[in-house]
């Protein structure tokens, strides 16, 4: 699924330059689920790694849907994105996904996984809503 939401040049560099989020799922009864989660974005698309048996992953199993909030504590820029997600647990795709994690994120160097234990959650922007981030 190819992203059709846009982003600002400015939006974009703050998903960039961040790398936690708030995740949040909901399962098939709408009970909503948040945790602090590492993130990658790449090209309009929103990479999350889990772990199986996570209550995460159960939500995104029954409810194919999630939302990250990207802010900082103690300053004010922050964006809000939500859409559907795909699970991503092996292949070529794996891979490319396991890559750009690797390279970015300090502590998937320190305790790396093989291809099969840990799921990836491909997210594509469906609705957006920033603030502070100026034009």
């Amino acid at each position: 699924m190819k992203p059709t939401t846009k982003f600002t040049e400015k939006e974009a560099r703050f998903l960039e330059e961040n790398e936690m989020c708030r995740f949040a799922t909901s399962s098939r009864t709408g009970e909503p689920h948040v945790v602090p989660v590492s993130y990658v974005w790449q090209e309009g698309l929103v990479y999350v790694v889990t772990d199986y048996k996570t209550r995460k992953l159960r939500n995104l199993r029954e409810n194919p849907h999630a939302a990250i909030l990207v802010d900082r504590p103690s300053t004010r820029p922050g964006i809000l994105i939500s859409g559907p997600v795909q699970l991503i647990e092996k292949g070529e795709e794996y891979r490319n996904i396991y890559n750009m994690f690797h390279k970015r994120l300090s502590w998937v160097r320190g305790d790396p996984w093989k291809e099969g234990e840990a799921p990836f959650v491909k997210m594509t922007p469906r609705f957006k809503a920033s603030w502070g981030l100026g034009r």
